[in-house]
């Protein structure tokens, strides 16, 4: 019949495709056949399933016991001699039958029930296999190809075509990717929904940078050098701390190389984002120095109790410690577990201030104006005429006299 041929067809169809090992896809099928054996002619009547993989079919053996043709209880476990010795004359009471069912024998329904049990089994084990399998390998680096870009994630499927989910959030905000992509992430989690598993993977992941530096420096795959912590503003900055078990072996050097080559690769991958790698020391004052490197500190107050730190500076070096958008000194913060506060000193307060400093009262365009002609601290301004600034800087009468103002409102100037 039809269906029973479309039931031997789906045995062929999961050998050849599935990724399942033979001895699992008998046990399936049999635990499938079983269960609808049992259903179809009761608990207590004995069968064997032969699965025979390879040809894609099956065999069922069912086993009764003869009995007078008065004592029949149960047909579906017991035969009378009378129907026995039809299959075979030399049969007697008490001896075992064995008859093979044929597909044939289940009705249209019963067939089409046993095609969706299985493909639901072999549905679950390959949902099963897949969890496992990256439930093992979080952490780990994963390359695939882009099958789907949406809005909010994009969908990755790799090497068996398991998929694998970047959303928006562990994107770097310069990953821009199109169909056929080749995507490299680090696995991040792997989530259950509706019992199917969602392998979600990230790019913005402080894991992902420390995967790709152990894949890219021979010296950290090797153990000589271990990475103690990594902090990250994705596409932006990020800190690396190291440290080098032998002493000959400069984990700072080793990592970025000639003039960036080992690290080169790395930065490419990132779309750029600046990797500082630091020195780890276990003295939290030169830590923090290190870490705010390239600003140069003029002393550090260190509280344990509240894990603070006050770090003092030359006017000049506060910009370059709190770095663009603030991020050196939160990613200072976060590799030294310390809470940074930077501070003027007080002499350098006093003496002057950097231009810098007004940014909340003029566009930075303005303050452009005045660096591009040497000016970079408030007396330096003040230290030109009104007229001749105005000339050197193209700007407006009135601009000048406002920076002019505000420059002398700082330093106390009447």
């Amino acid at each position: 019949m039809e269906e029973s041929l479309n039931l031997i067809e789906t045995f062929a169809e999961f050998k050849e495709f599935k990724n399942i090992e033979r001895e699992t896809l008998m046990r399936i099928l049999e635990d499938v056949f079983r269960s609808a054996l049992t259903k179809k002619y009761g608990p207590d009547a004995k069968f064997e399933v032969i699965v025979n993989v390879d040809r894609g079919d099956l065999e069922i053996q069912r086993t009764r016991e003869i009995v007078e043709d008065d004592e029949v209880e149960n047909e579906f476990t017991q035969i009378s001699l009378s129907e026995a010795i039809k299959i075979e004359p030399d049969f007697e009471v008490g001896e075992e039958v064995m008859e093979n069912i044929r597909l044939a024998d289940f009705a249209r329904r019963e067939i089409l029930a046993l095609r969706q049990n299985l493909i639901t089994k072999i549905m679950e084990y390959e949902k099963d296999l897949v969890y496992k399998k990256y439930e093992h390998r979080i952490g780990e680096l994963v390359t695939g190809e882009v099958n789907q870009v949406w809005r909010k994630e994009i969908l990755i499927t790799d090497e068996e075509g398991v998929e694998l989910v970047l959303p928006k959030s562990e994107q770097i905000p310069a990953d821009r990717y199109k169909k056929g992509d080749t995507l490299t992430a680090v696995v991040l989690r792997v989530d259950v929904h509706s019992s199917t598993p969602l392998i979600v993977i990230s790019r913005t992941s402080p894991l992902f940078l420390e995967r790709l530096l152990e894949n890219e420096i021979v010296e950290i795959n090797d153990g000589l050098i271990t990475i103690k912590n990594v902090v990250r503003v994705p596409g932006e900055r990020a800190k690396v701390l190291v440290e080098s078990f032998d002493d000959r072996i400069d984990p700072v050097g080793a990592c970025v190389g000639m003039k960036g080559s080992r690290i080169h690769s790395v930065v490419h991958e990132l779309h750029d984002e600046s990797i500082d790698v630091i020195n780890y020391t276990s003295n939290i004052e030169l830590l923090i120095t290190r870490a705010l490197n390239p600003a140069k500190i003029s002393s550090i107050e260190i509280n344990e109790e509240s894990k603070t730190a006050n770090v003092y500076m030359k006017q000049d070096q506060v910009s370059l410690a709190i770095g663009k958008g603030g991020n050196n000194i939160k990613l200072a913060s976060k590799l030294c577990g310390y809470d940074i506060d930077v501070f003027r000193d007080d002499v350098v307060e006093e003496e002057d201030v950097d231009l810098d400093e007004f940014k909340d009262e003029f566009d930075e365009w303005i303050i452009e104006a005045f660096k591009k002609i040497g000016c970079d601290t408030a007396k330096s301004v003040l230290a030109i005429e009104r007229n001749e600034l105005i000339q050197r800087t193209d700007l407006e009468d009135e601009t000048v006299d406002e920076v002019l103002a505000s420059i002398k409102k700082e330093l106390d100037i009447e």
